[in-house]
């Protein structure tokens, strides 16, 4: 100011009031200018902070909203979970339950199928007693009565024990039960030798022959001839031996039957 006075020089007292008050004037009015400004730059910043913590409200709300969700999600979740869990452990129980029952009726069911089994093979061995089997006695087979092959055997068992009274009853009563039976030939054999073995010889000299009639082709028979004629020299009977011998001879010429005949023949002359 006082540079611009002094340049213009000395005024007036009222004009230099004058001037100095414009003055005043146009440094208030720039002084409210800059505050207006300042004011609504400071409103403006205001506005934005308002909004900004607005917003950053709203994002923390949401935030908020989003974890209590998520937060019940995972609630309901884990009770979803824990439901499964337990449907599992109840199906799991009634499985090892099922388990344990079909366990259980498979050991009683082979337990059942043991017993069938035994029973079944116990019936059949019962069966097998009764029904007639296939037998090869003497080189002849034919069918026989279980009851029918353990009397012969029976007998027979006797005799080789040398019991040959009771080895004479019992040949005899199988011939009484079974009189066509397969062992019948095999049977008149041993029951003749038992008979000779207890010096009935007449009776052995019959079955004998009964044996050699009734099979002539039997196995047995060309033994039955050299027998008979034993009992006819223990007999003495000689003549009728000598005969027997001959016709052993002349009937069954290949047999070692006939061989020991022609041996005993030729010590008898």
């Amino acid at each position: 100011m006082s540079a611009f006075l002094s340049k213009v020089g000395p005024l007036p007292v009222r004009l230099t009031l004058a001037v100095a008050a414009g003055l005043l004037c146009v440094g208030a009015n720039a002084a409210l200018f800059e505050d207006d400004e300042a004011r609504k730059a400071i409103l403006d910043l205001r506005q934005r902070v308002e909004t900004l913590r607005g917003e950053v409200d709203q994002a923390r709300q949401a935030a908020g909203q989003a974890a209590a969700q998520e937060a019940a999600g995972l609630v309901n979740g884990q009770l979803e979970l824990h439901k499964q869990i337990e449907l599992l452990r109840l199906e799991i129980a009634g499985l090892r339950g099922t388990t344990e029952k079909l366990t259980k009726d498979l050991a009683e069911a082979q337990l059942r199928l043991k017993d069938d089994a035994q029973e079944r093979l116990a019936l059949e061995d019962r069966i097998a007693q009764l029904e007639p089997t296939k037998v090869t006695v003497d080189g002849v087979e034919f069918m026989a009565e279980p009851s029918e092959r353990r009397e012969f055997e029976s007998a027979l068992a006797v005799f080789r024990r040398g019991d040959f009274a009771t080895a004479q009853n019992q040949f005899v009563g199988f011939l009484s039960h079974y009189p066509t039976s397969g062992y019948a030939a095999s049977a008149l054999f041993w029951l003749g030798n038992a008979q000779y073995a207890t010096r009935d010889y007449k009776e052995a000299i019959t079955n004998f022959r009964s044996l050699i009639a009734r099979a002539p082709e039997h196995v047995r028979a060309p033994e039955a001839v050299l027998s008979v004629a034993n009992c006819q020299l223990e007999l003495k009977d000689t003549k009728g031996a000598k005969k027997t011998l001959s016709d052993l001879v002349k009937a069954y010429p290949q047999s070692e039957a006939a061989a020991a005949a022609k041996q005993r023949l030729s010590a008898l002359k």
